[in-house]
C-alpha cells in the first residue's frame, strides 16, 4: 500500500484527473538572475491554520501562484517528525491541511501541490547534504536554540531539520522562497549548502532568495509580546480559520490593548492596538494610515468590532470551502497524488544529476554502457 492510499482511503475519484497538467522542468544555470524563476514554500500539517499562518505564508502564495509564477507548495510531514506525532493525528492533520490550502485558493492546475513523504528524493538528498555541513553550523541555529531549550535529550531529528529543509528547496532548483522574518536564518544554510555543491563539484543548484511575508508579524492576541501561534496555551491568543463567527468575535474583543482609547498604529508604544490595526490591513488590503484615518473617532473597544466584522466575512467563505473539501476525500487524495507525481518527475532529475556529479552512479554507468555495447 503506497503512502497517499494510507493517508488517502480509497474512495472513487473525481474531476482533477481531468485538468490539464503543465510540468515544469529545471535548468542549470547558476545564479538567480539566470535561472528560470521558480518558488517553493512548505507547510508542516499541523491541522488547522491560524491567521497568522493564512497571512503570513498562504495568502502570499495564492497571489504568487495568480501572478503567473511556477509554484511548487508541499505539504512537508517529514517535518513534523522531529517531535513524532501519533499516526492517526498525522493522517487527519495531512487531509485538513490538503482541504485548507485549497480552501484557501491554491489551484492544483496552477500550483504543484504534493506530499513530502510521497518524494523520496528529499531524503536522498538531505543525507548528500548533511555531508557538506558541520554540528556546529547546525546547532548555531535560532529555531534550534529555541525547539531543543527544554529538551533533556535532543533528538537527531531536530538537529537535521534545515539540513531536509535545504533538501527541499535545493530538489526543485528554487530561486525564491516566501518565508517569515524568523526563518531567514534556515534559509541562508541552504544558500550555503548551494554555494558549497557548487564549489566542490560544480554549477548544479541556484542561489535561493528570500520573498519575506508581511504577514509573518502577527502578535498573540492575549500577549502582543509573543508571535501569534497555535501552541500558545491560552487558546484565545489566535484566530484559526475554522473559528466560527461567534469564536471570532470573542476572541477579537478580548484581544489586549492598553488604556488609550484612539486607534493608531505605533507598533512599539501600542503592540495590542497596532496588531489589530496589521490583521485589517492584511484583511482589506489598505493602508494602515488609511485604516486609521477611516475609523478617527472610534475608540478601540469599537474599532474590534470592525476588525471582528471584516475578518468574520473574509474567513466565512474559506471556513465553507474547508468543511466542502474535508468530506470529499477522493478528491483530496487525487490532488495530492497528482502534484506528488509531477514533483517526482523534478526531483529524480535533479537527483540523477547531483549523483553523477558526485560519483554514487557507477552502476548507471555501467548498465548504459552495456546497452551501447550491445547495439554495437
Amino acid at each position: 500500500m503506497s503512502i497517499l492510499r494510507r493517508i488517502f482511503p480509497i474512495l472513487p475519484r473525481t474531476s482533477f484527473r481531468d485538468t490539464t497538467i503543465i510540468k515544469r522542468f529545471a535548468s542549470s544555470e547558476s545564479k538567480p538572475a539566470s535561472w528560470p524563476r521558480k518558488i517553493f514554500s512548505g507547510v508542516q500539517p499541523t491541522g488547522a491554520l491560524h491567521i497568522g499562518n493564512y497571512l503570513g505564508a498562504v495568502k502570499r502564495w495564492v497571489e504568487l501562484q495568480e501572478a503567473g509564477e511556477d509554484v511548487t507548495y508541499c505539504i512537508v510531514d517529514l517535518h513534523s517528525m522531529t517531535i513524532p506525532p501519533e499516526p492517526e493525528t498525522l493522517r487527519h492533520n495531512t487531509l485538513q491541511m490538503t482541504a485548507t490550502l485549497l480552501a484557501c485558493g491554491i489551484d492544483p492546475a496552477k500550483a504543484t501541490l504534493f506530499l513530502q513523504s510521497a518524494v523520496p528524493q528529499h531524503a536522498e538528498l538531505s543525507w548528500i547534504l548533511g555531508c557538506l555541513t558541520t554540528m556546529a553550523r547546525l546547532t548555531h541555529l535560532p529555531q534550534y536554540k529555541e525547539k531543543s531549550a527544554n529538551m533533556k535529550e535532543i533528538p537527531l531529528g531536530l538537529y537535521l531539520y534545515p539540513v531536509l529543509q535545504a533538501a527541499d528547496i535545493m530538489l526543485y532548483k528554487a530561486t525564491h522562497v516566501p518565508v517569515g522574518e524568523d526563518q531567514i536564518q534556515q534559509l541562508q544554510l541552504a544558500q550555503s549548502l548551494a554555494r558549497a555543491f557548487n564549489n566542490k563539484y560544480g554549477r548544479t543548484f541556484p542561489f535561493c532568495e528570500t520573498l519575506v511575508n508581511d504577514g509573518s508579524r502577527l502578535k498573540s492576541l492575549r500577549d502582543p509580546a509573543k508571535k501569534m501561534s497555535k501552541s500558545d496555551p491560552d487558546p484565545k491568543s489566535c484566530i484559526m480559520l475554522i473559528d466560527p463567527p461567534e469564536l471570532v468575535l470573542e476572541k477579537v474583543k478580548k484581544s489586549v490593548t492598553d488604556f488609550r482609547s484612539e486607534v493608531t498604529f505605533e507598533p512599539e508604544q501600542r503592540p495590542g492596538v497596532s496588531n489589530l490595526v496589521t490583521i485589517h490591513s492584511l484583511i482589506t488590503g489598505k493602508p494602515v494610515d488609511e485604516i486609521c484615518q477611516e475609523v478617527t473617532g472610534k475608540n478601540t473597544g469599537q474599532y474590534k468590532l470592525v476588525v471582528a466584522e471584516a475578518l468574520i466575512e473574509h474567513l466565512r467563505p474559506i471556513r465553507e470551502r474547508i468543511a466542502q473539501y474535508t468530506r470529499d476525500i477522493g478528491y483530496l487524495a487525487g490532488v495530492i497524488e497528482e502534484g506528488s507525481e509531477r514533483a517526482r518527475a523534478i526531483a529524480e532529475g535533479t537527483i540523477d544529476e547531483v549523483k553523477e556529479k558526485i560519483g554514487v552512479d557507477c552502476f548507471t554507468i555501467t548498465r548504459r554502457t552495456g546497452v551501447r555495447r550491445q547495439n554495437e
